[in-house]
């Protein structure tokens, strides 16, 4: 039972996004009995008009756990994680094309936790080119236009100690192509990256933060930064349930959510609180990923449910993934 919105269309939101987030969603509410087979099942429509088709199929991975969570040194976490998962051949088939999408959006350094750690990301390409990947991309639609935020956060010269012209900010009109969004309940359309489109694989990797509007920001709502226009999501919907409805079109194959540092505070810029597990949580199901990371951690001081975050529990609900990681298979590393 839904108790309370963050955001409501009676001039309520700037108000409510500066306070820390309350208790959004009952349990019991919520069917936890949701097969990992229903999750991975998909469909979605994209075309400059009316054309149907699916968008980023996700690969079903044989796995040999549901999470992983490896704790070390960035990129040594990073692959330990990857490879508990099955290995990113079994995300990544030979000759494919990929996406990756952190968070890359703010002008600050490493230490800040407001950005992805370049070495998770450069990492990621590393295991992307190794599977046999044929083009990958590092991408995102940063607050600013230019090469600022990347090159601040330090993700650009990771990748281009690997290959050049693999990062970019993207955000050129011409670089996005109108959506329809189908199985949306609110946000029925809006314009994503082509490159996205255009991708086989889509993986993402946010940084571990809080966030104003939503509780916290992750894997789910970083998804956000591969459309043209996140605005019209804070303004002419719920912005929970916009992000939901996004999360029914892009799917990615993996989640892999930086913990290296956890802004735990004032995200999700900062500066705030930054904890440091030194960890990496990883995924084939989007929703656990962003579950476990919630229940791994104290944020704005305290301990959180998964179900109190409403686009997590949603997106439970609307059988995108699972949050009752209390009945998933996890797996912790240390290296």
């Amino acid at each position: 039972m839904r108790r309370t919105d963050v955001h409501d269309k009676s001039g309520q939101a700037a108000r409510e996004s500066r306070r820390r987030p309350e208790v959004l969603y009952e349990s019991a509410s919520l069917q936890p009995g949701l097969s990992r087979r229903t999750f991975l099942k998909g469909q979605a429509a994209c075309a400059l008009g009316l054309v149907a088709g699916s968008v980023l199929p996700v690969t079903a991975a044989a796995a040999t756990c549901d999470i992983a969570v490896a704790q070390g040194e960035p990129a040594a976490a990073t692959r330990a994680a990857v490879e508990a998962l099955g290995g990113m051949q079994v995300f990544v088939p030979r000759g494919a094309r990929v996406v990756i999408k952190p968070n890359m959006s703010f002008v600050a350094d490493v230490d800040s936790a407001a950005n992805t750690h370049p070495l998770v990301v450069s990492e990621l390409v590393r295991l992307c080119l190794e599977a046999g990947a044929s083009r990958v991309r590092v991408l995102d639609h940063a607050f600013q236009s230019g090469t600022g935020s990347l090159e601040a956060s330090g993700i650009l010269a990771a990748c281009n100690g690997i290959r050049e012209e693999i990062c970019h900010n993207v955000t050129q009109n011409r670089l996005y192509r109108e959506c329809r969004l189908t199985g949306a309940q609110e946000m029925k359309s809006n314009a994503v990256i082509r490159e996205v489109l255009e991708a086989d694989v889509l993986i993402a990797v946010p940084v571990a933060k809080t966030n104003s509007s939503t509780g916290v920001s992750l894997g789910l709502k970083g998804q956000m930064g591969l459309i043209q226009d996140r605005n019209v999501m804070h303004w002419r919907y719920n912005l929970d349930t916009a992000i939901v409805d996004l999360a029914t079109f892009l799917r990615p194959a993996l989640t892999v959510v930086d913990a290296t540092r956890v802004l735990a505070s004032n995200g999700p810029y900062g500066p705030g609180t930054v904890l440091r597990p030194g960890e990496i949580i990883a995924s084939a199901d989007p929703v656990a990923a962003d579950a476990m990371t919630v229940a791994s951690y104290e944020w704005y001081g305290r301990r959180i449910r998964p179900q109190q975050v409403a686009h997590i529990a949603r997106a439970h609900a609307r059988g995108l993934g699972r949050m009752d990681i209390e009945n998933l298979q996890v797996r912790r590393l240390s290296v």
